[in-house]
């Protein structure tokens, strides 16, 4: 009797938790890797949730129960277009995560993006991994150029806000490490970390400034901004318009980059190569500490990865940074203009994905090879993404 009993009480706990089941999200992993909490996006339609009010009673679990953090997202559209989570799922397998019937996770917020007036016009953003920043308006007589500006992080915390505090308020620059993370990254007129730009006559043509942003999208796990270069060609060649779409999740070492370039009108310039790079170097700010570069290249899956001594501005060597494209589609490789760069062939007026990141031996890659590694993982998980499918 007592075994009966509690095989009827099993079955009505089972029958319990089986009904506050919503939908099951089913990923499965292609590839040979182990897939380490990699961010996951579903399509909200596939679910059949288009509403914030629909989420906000979901919890979202994992196969072994449990609560689990997710966004919901909305590129700029009234309904929501589709969630993110990390996940993890080991070689060759498949994992479920559920929707039930429960308050959803609260989480930390890990990433951030904003315009920043008191630096002139600069747009920062950042992850758990590394800051970033881009020159607007008011930097327009220094020349500033397209370039993506590296900061380096030692800390989970967001530092953008903070950095620029003590820089304008307490007169303390992000140019010396505190504790946290310093900038001793050096943009020029280059693509700097992963900047990119038409390749006319074989070469790079890099742009200027940005005229306007928006964000699109704000954490805590991903944040969405664009960028938009009214007149790209800045040098007496009719204008192009870029607009630079960039999302950075949490915990990733590279941001995904969306960019168009589109004619303004029939005398703008054509081109059908599109080209990202990062920029070599050939100094350091102390004399006695060179620069060491060190790159892998991986052609089959399209990545750039670089590897530098990082001194600060005060001489002091301060480990190593690091730099990477990935570019799907990339043709092939070169050098010029003092850049590494990539290739791949690209139609004015189409959007090209590609994507971007830095970070430091100081704070989660201890050695080149640990960088090297995390990019040519992280660019065969591009190849192939985690797929999924709705129950």
């Amino acid at each position: 009797m007592k075994k009966l009993f509690f095989l009827i009480s099993s079955a009505l706990l089972l029958i319990a938790c089986s009904s506050d089941v919503v939908k099951t999200i089913q990923l499965s992993n292609p590839t040979d890797d182990v897939r380490e909490g990699e961010m996951v996006e579903v399509c909200a339609k596939a679910l059949g949730l288009t509403a914030d009010a629909d989420f906000e009673t979901l919890g979202l679990y994992d196969e072994a129960g449990n609560l689990i953090p997710y966004q919901v997202m909305h590129y700029g559209q009234p309904e929501v277009q589709s969630i993110v989570f990390q996940a993890t799922l080991q070689p060759q397998s498949e994992v479920a995560y559920t929707f039930r019937k429960s308050t959803p996770l609260k989480t930390s917020t890990h990433v951030s993006a904003r315009f920043v007036p008191e630096r002139k016009d600069d747009f920062a953003w950042e992850n758990d991994i590394a800051a970033y920043r881009m020159y607007g308006p008011a930097l327009a007589p220094e020349n500033p150029s397209n370039g993506i500006d590296l900061w380096l992080k030692k800390t989970d915390l967001l530092i953008v806000d903070t950095f620029y505090y003590r820089e304008h308020t307490l007169g303390l620059p992000y140019h010396v490490d505190y504790g946290k993370g310093l900038d001793c990254y050096k943009v020029g007129h280059t693509a700097g970390c992963g900047g990119v730009f038409p390749v006319m006559n074989g070469l790079p043509q890099i742009g200027n400034h940005y005229d306007s942003w928006q964000v699109i999208d704000e954490g805590p796990l991903r944040v969405v901004f664009c960028l938009t270069y009214n007149d790209y060609f800045a040098n007496g060649q009719a204008p192009v318009v870029e607009t630079f779409t960039v999302t950075c999740d949490a915990h990733q070492p590279l941001c995904r980059a969306q960019v168009t370039f589109a004619p303004a009108d029939s005398t703008s310039p054509q081109f059908d190569e599109i080209g990202a790079g990062i920029f070599l170097h050939t100094a350091t700010a102390n004399p006695e500490i060179g620069v060491d570069g060190q790159m892998q290249i991986g052609e089959s899956t399209g990545y750039l990865a670089y590897a530098e001594n990082a001194v600060s501005d005060a001489g002091l060597a301060s480990g190593r940074n690091y730099a990477a494209v990935v570019l799907p589609g990339m043709k092939e490789h070169a050098t010029a203009d003092g850049m590494l760069y990539g290739k791949a062939y690209y139609e004015m007026g189409e959007t090209y994905t590609y994507y971007f990141g830095g970070g430091w031996s100081e704070w989660k890659y201890p050695t080149d090879a640990d960088w090297f590694e995390a990019i040519a993982k992280n660019a065969k998980s591009i190849a192939a993404p985690i797929a999924y499918t709705i129950q």
